[in-house]
């Protein structure tokens, strides 16, 4: 080979080295580059992500705060009119408390607060019809005074007449035909539908259930009754979620929370009544008790035990 077919082939490879070189470099860049790219995607959609949360965030605590000012309004509406607002008070206070704690909320939080807030609404409706209810009763009142004509003592000795002569029968009367529930049975029914009584561990319990039966009672009429169950956490605070069907109801002058609500015609044929409540969070460890009205009485007790 000669001198000059050496320097040719040497040449040819050094070619063939920077094309290589060229390529490799050429790839790199375009790697990088590739990367760039992503890593700027990804942060442009986490940033998305943050401003959306926080708009919703800032949207939901407009909507507390709303809710609170209108709870506030039916609250003293009520009050002036002498009706019960402790229910009211209740839901307020829990607002306000969720209004502190907005810098902690996930998109699940939010969801879940406006759900929350959307059954309120119900409860509003039903709060502005018992306001046209107490007007209306303070409106009939105001009319009944201007016409009576027999004074306040006349009045109050015809009242101690008749309660003397009917007080006792009445009471007694009350008492016979009021409903009993027996045999009540409280169970953890796990996500299997397998079902645990008297105790069990949180993650045995899917749903809670309560079933009882009403006691035979020849006394009582027949005809529609609602019963009202109640599940008091160890604490002696009534479980209740509106969004789940909870509510409130009247006891002796005042307004309490039940857990859970049936509807059911007596017949005296020792009904069973099945109720399920699902939480949707663990329960706290202690005993619970189980409380059952019906007709504005408490009618049967049960306890169970979250270990």
């Amino acid at each position: 080979m000669s001198q000059g077919e050496k320097i040719d082939k040497n040449s040819i490879n050094v070619d063939k080295g920077k094309n290589i070189l060229i390529i490799v470099l050429v790839i790199l860049v375009f790697l990088s580059g590739w990367r760039l790219l992503n890593d700027h995607r990804e942060k442009s959609r986490k940033s998305e992500e943050i401003f959306l949360l926080s708009e919703e965030n800032s949207h939901l605590n407009t909507r507390i705060d709303s809710m609170t000012l209108e709870l506030e309004v039916r609250i003293k509406e009520i009050q002036r009119l002498g009706g019960d607002v402790d229910a009211l008070v209740k839901l307020k206070d829990q607002l306000i408390r969720e209004r502190k704690q907005d810098k902690n909320r996930s998109a699940k939080d939010i969801a879940k607060l406006n759900t929350q807030i959307d059954s309120y609404l119900t409860l509003m409706e039903e709060k502005d019809a018992d306001i046209l209810r107490l007007k209306a009763q303070n409106v009939q009142l105001f009319s009944e005074n201007k016409e009576l004509k027999t004074t306040k003592s006349e009045i109050e000795e015809e009242v101690v007449k008749l309660n003397i002569k009917t007080g006792d029968l009445e009471k007694k009367v009350n008492l016979a035909s009021r409903l009993k529930a027996e045999n009540i049975v409280v169970a953890a029914v796990n996500s299997r539908g397998r079902e645990r009584e008297a105790e069990f561990r949180n993650r045995q319990l899917s749903r809670l259930k309560v079933s009882f039966n009403i006691a035979d009672n020849k006394v009582a009429e027949a005809g529609m009754r609602d019963v009202f169950v109640q599940v008091l956490s160890p604490n002696e605070q009534v479980i209740f979620d509106i969004a789940k069907g909870s509510g409130t109801f009247e006891l002796k002058g005042k307004e309490y929370f039940y857990t859970s609500k049936q509807d059911f015609v007596f017949n005296n044929t020792q009904q069973q009544l099945t109720y399920f409540y699902e939480k949707g969070s663990d329960y706290e460890k202690g005993i619970y008790s189980v409380k059952i009205f019906s007709d504005g009485a408490e009618i049967g007790r049960s306890t169970f035990e979250i270990k």
